[in-house]
């Protein structure tokens, strides 16, 4: 299926995606303007999406921006590229509600690799769809934010979970 490529405006800055069908392939948002979004995505010179499955994301994340609580369990994401221990790992991070975090190590385990904190950063650091698996909700075991790819880095990370609501530096031992 060919892959098609939508744009959105949020509170969050300019959103871009590209799906195949029904299914999410990347998404990155945060940026100034539709042109930065797109060259983040790689999407240039694809096709812009009317599908309903571009219409409905896009007024989904309009809404989850504007602070709303969104439920993206029913968005189906490609994962296509990931290991098995990978996947397992993307799975783990969508299954966080809204408003909760868990630390790396916490994930680790979920995906039955105690120890393995670090190989589950590196699997956040390469999330392809931001906010649909939300990486903003694992943070380090230390009680700090970490790191995070998105523009405005940490800063960006901080806003997401004071948006939900989350007590990130419950994360351990609240």
């Amino acid at each position: 299926m060919a892959e098609m490529l939508a744009t959105c405006k949020t509170e969050l800055g300019y959103i871009a995606f590209v799906h195949a069908g029904a299914q999410l392939v990347r998404l990155s948002f945060g940026h100034p303007n539709e042109a930065a979004a797109v060259l983040a995505i790689n999407g240039i010179g694809l096709t812009v999406s009317s599908a309903p499955f571009a219409e409905r994301l896009c007024k989904n994340l309009v809404r989850f921006a504007d602070g709303e609580t969104v439920d993206f369990q029913s968005v189906s994401v490609d994962l296509s590229h990931l290991t098995p221990f990978g996947q397992r790992v993307i799975a783990a991070c969508r299954a966080i509600p809204q408003g909760e975090v868990r630390t790396y190590g916490q994930l680790a385990v979920e995906c039955g690799k105690p120890g393995a904190a670090r190989a589950v950063g590196s699997v956040m650091a390469k999330n392809r769809t931001p906010l649909i698996t939300p990486c903003h909700r694992v943070v380090p075991a230390g009680g700090k934010l970490g790191g995070f790819s998105a523009p405005q880095g940490v800063r960006m990370k901080e806003r997401l979970l004071a948006l939900e609501g989350a007590n990130w530096k419950c994360a351990v031992a609240c």
